[in-house]
């Protein structure tokens, strides 16, 4: 009997939420049937051209794939299914760049190990998470050795690299290294020292006032100046600089409006108990700043993922540089369809992972003081 109440409750519940929201006038009820008609004929068109009409065929018998006609089933006369044969036949491309074919094992050993390593710092009731903490610190320093070669590896230069990581490394790396730096510049912002703040303000402005591209372009033919006699760091790593400072000066502002956000009181209140400026900073405004700063955060860190596509303009194949060389290959011009569908669904999986989280975390820590 109480299962069958709490089964009517929820209908219930659901039944208004429908009526509330989506039939609560003419004009919402005429909206709702527009939208539902164009989501289905949409949704239909997309399944029909991207699943069941699609051809999944990858031996071709060395045939020129220049007319996808050749290569996908009908649908309905006069219309074809999507060609998705480029996507396997580059699969090693897309995700391992130029990454010598016996040697992808080791870019598949740090795929497999990212998850451990953000584990620990997504989920804060995760049991013996102290110990994936501890390798979230060392993950870094075994990908680039795993990645890069050394003792017992052969060495794999960055020159290599391409796909998917590159864009994983620019992203996670980059967000990485720029989120305590972006802590320091917001902190030494609101400094009421003038130097440390003139600094903070003159390097936070100017970088926020210049495309990424330019930095890229900057990184990639000023940085050796900066450097001394015999360090030449490659394009990937110039990248890696330019990418870092551009998200870190962005994070800044997001972390700065999350601590003009503290009142002046609970900085006092701080002062009276015997706290100096760190203590203070540290555990009493840092922690309620960065929760209320989270939004922000997430969007800029989704921003940067996706703007590690810019990359290509200084030479190097990222997944969308990789996608873009495929289509130069006559073998599967007129394919771009595919390759840009799949692009973007990649993009979308990551960046949808992190508003997800985003999410459940501002409704975990009740950032909204709702």
């Amino acid at each position: 009997m109480t299962t069958f109440s709490n089964q009517s409750l929820m209908r219930n519940k659901y039944y208004n939420w429908i009526i509330k929201n989506l039939f609560s006038s003419w004009v919402n009820s005429l909206m709702t049937v527009v939208a539902i008609i164009f989501i289905y004929e949409v949704g239909t068109f997309f399944l029909n051209w991207a699943i069941f009409g699609a051809d999944f065929r990858t031996n071709f018998q060395g045939e020129i794939i220049s007319d996808r006609t050749l290569c996908s089933k009908n649908i309905m006369p006069g219309e074809y299914g999507a060609c998705w044969a480029i996507i396997y036949a580059r699969w090693d491309q897309f995700m391992y760049g130029f990454y010598p074919i016996e040697q992808v094992w080791r870019v598949n050993f740090v795929y497999a190990l990212l998850p451990l390593a953000i584990i620990g710092i997504l989920f804060d009731k995760l049991p013996y998470r102290k110990y994936f903490i501890y390798f979230t610190f060392i993950y870094p320093f075994l990908a680039y050795f795993m990645l890069y070669g050394g003792p017992g590896l052969s060495v794999v230069g960055t020159n290599k690299w391409g796909g998917l990581l590159v864009t994983l490394f620019l992203g996670v790396t980059g967000i990485g290294l720029a989120f305590p730096l972006s802590i320091i510049l917001a902190l030494g912002r609101r400094s009421k020292m003038p130097i440390v703040k003139s600094l903070c303000v003159v390097f936070i402005e100017f970088i926020r006032g210049v495309p990424l591209i330019t930095l890229l372009f900057t990184a990639n033919v000023m940085l050796p100046l900066f450097l001394p006699d015999g360090v030449n760091p490659d394009n990937l790593l110039r990248a890696l600089v330019a990418v870092t400072l551009f998200q870190s000066a962005y994070m800044a502002e997001a972390i700065r409006g999350g601590l003009q956000a503290i009142p002046r009181g609970q900085i006092e209140a701080a002062q009276s108990l015997g706290l100096n400026y760190w203590q203070t900073t540290r555990k009493i405004i840092l922690p309620q700043a960065l929760k209320i700063a989270i939004p922000p955060i997430v969007n800029t860190c989704i921003g940067l993922f996706k703007d590690t596509s810019l990359v290509l303009i200084i030479g190097l194949f990222d997944l969308l540089g990789i996608g873009r060389a495929a289509l130069a290959d006559m073998t599967w011009t007129k394919l771009y369809y595919e390759v840009y569908v799949f692009i973007s669904l990649v993009f979308f999986i990551f960046c949808f992972g992190m508003s997800r989280y985003s999410l459940y975390l501002e409704k975990k820590l009740k950032t909204d003081n709702s």
